[in-house]
């Protein structure tokens, strides 16, 4: 790094110097850019959040991300931990090159609902945009294969909010026992992460051109792994947050020769600067107000003739408490299930598909869990209070403000007037931030340990 602490073209590895002056006219350019600062960018969330007016942030919202619907640029970074509507899922905090997902996705997908797979998911970015964006009545499978990023996956899946989804923690090979099962596959794979060396100076000690090495042949393995899995006539989506070709076009041109696929072109307006390569799109930091970003879409030709719908399950659906019942949209969509005494409800018209999955692949979680029931006692679950479908006639809520809400975070008493015994839903902004149960004059917080604010709010 300069004495300032920014990237110049000195203290870049040489063979990267080399490769970007070689593959970049302006490169020159580019190397200034990597001494800016990032820009800072968030996704809303549709169903918590319409518009970027929340106290935390809307006086530094300067512009919307053209790619991409429900994001926008912020003029500087806040400490994002502070809002309480980022820890209800209102908006994610995401980078805008990769945002791009959302200008492919509505030029591919169909108005019919489809079953879709993030591959290499954590944190959840390009998951909770998928969430969003897949038409009504969609499944989205999450899958991490690293343990410790699946539960960073789970815990931002599940206070999205989300009740189409599949969290799933398998290798890749795993998925080969599910051929012709997904109609659109999202590949955002492992790379020696160039696009990230503005943010990320741990991304520049750990280059290497061996590294790069192995990671093109880990990329080519993933997508060997995974293509069975995907429907013909389906696409797959690839990604990498790199600007090395070995990794970009090549992987590619492996799918395009190995298999049976076609590229496919992604309309959007010349003046967002992007960089289209022979099969794929280039995002750098000088020409667009992003990170270092490469994507690129192929289609699937043919195929195994087997169907990827198995026959339908005569289960016995168990009977939901009343109590939760009043808590749902009404019944018709969803379908209850019963894991490990946690009652949680998933897409009725994915439940023999869902069921399919669990003979094969680890599943961490599903649908949307909303009470453990032993007995008569109910213990409602954090995801219940973070789901936007949520009835709030039927429960007791409080709203709180700012002081409140970030003390409720970090899981420390809270004061709300509420009849004795019963369940708070303690919002912030008209977000569901989690539960707490009235004993007296103070409330039991209930919000997860593993979730809480640990730095000082004062």
């Amino acid at each position: 790094m300069s004495s300032n602490g920014q990237l110049t073209a000195h203290n870049l590895p040489d063979a990267f110097v080399r490769r970007m002056r070689e593959q970049l006219p302006d490169a020159d350019a580019f190397f200034d850019a990597l001494q800016t600062a990032s820009p800072v960018s968030i996704r809303l969330n549709p169903a918590k959040l319409s518009a970027p007016d929340t106290p935390f942030f809307r006086d530094t919202v300067v512009s919307e991300v053209p790619w991409c619907r429900h994001a926008y640029y912020l003029d500087k970074r806040p400490v994002f931990t502070l809002d309480p509507c980022l820890h209800g899922g209102g908006y994610y905090v995401q980078e805008a090159s990769s945002m791009f997902l959302d200008r492919i996705l509505r030029q591919i997908l169909p108005a019919s609902p489809v079953r879709a797979l993030d591959l290499c998911a954590a944190p959840g970015g390009k998951s909770t945009l998928l969430s969003a964006a897949l038409p009504p009545d969609s499944l989205l499978v999450a899958n991490e294969v690293i343990r410790s990023r699946a539960a960073i996956l789970k815990e931002n899946l599940i206070k999205w909010g989300a009740d189409n989804i599949v969290i799933t923690n398998s290798d890749p090979s795993e998925f080969a026992a599910l051929p012709d099962s997904f109609d659109l596959i999202l590949v955002d794979a492992p790379c020696s992460g160039e696009g990230m060396f503005r943010k990320d100076e741990k991304a520049v000690t750990e280059w290497s051109e061996r590294n790069l090495l192995l990671c093109s042949e880990r990329q080519q393995r993933i997508l060997d792994n995974i293509w069975n899995s995907l429907k013909p006539g389906g696409y797959l989506v690839y990604s990498t947050c790199t600007y090395n070709p070995a990794e970009n076009e090549e992987m590619l041109r492996h799918l395009l020769t190995r298999h049976d696929a076609r590229s496919i072109a992604v309309e959007y307006p010349a003046e967002e600067a992007i960089v289209p390569t022979s099969h794929g799109y280039q995002f750098y930091p000088h020409r667009i107000q992003g990170e270092g970003f490469f994507i690129g879409v192929v289609q699937k030709q043919t195929g195994n003739t087997t169907s990827p719908t198995p026959k339908r399950s005569k289960r016995n659906t168990p009977r939901l408490p009343e109590e939760l019942q009043r808590m749902l949209p009404p019944e018709g969509a969803w379908t209850c299930y019963v894991r490990d005494n946690i009652f949680g409800i998933l897409p009725a018209r994915h439940a023999d598909f869902i069921e399919e999955l669990e003979k094969h692949l680890h599943i961490l979680y599903k649908g949307t869990e909303l009470a453990e029931v032993n007995g008569r006692k109910i213990r409602l679950q954090p995801s219940l209070a973070l789901y936007p479908y949520l009835n709030k006639e039927a429960v007791t809520c409080r709203k709180v403000d700012l002081p409140s809400a970030l003390r409720y975070l970090k899981k420390e008493d809270i004061t709300v007037d509420a009849p004795a015994g019963a369940w708070v839903l303690i919002t912030y902004n008209s977000i569901g931030l989690g539960w707490g149960k009235s004993v007296g004059n103070r409330l039991n917080n209930y919000y997860p340990k593993e979730w809480r604010i640990r730095m000082n709010t004062d």
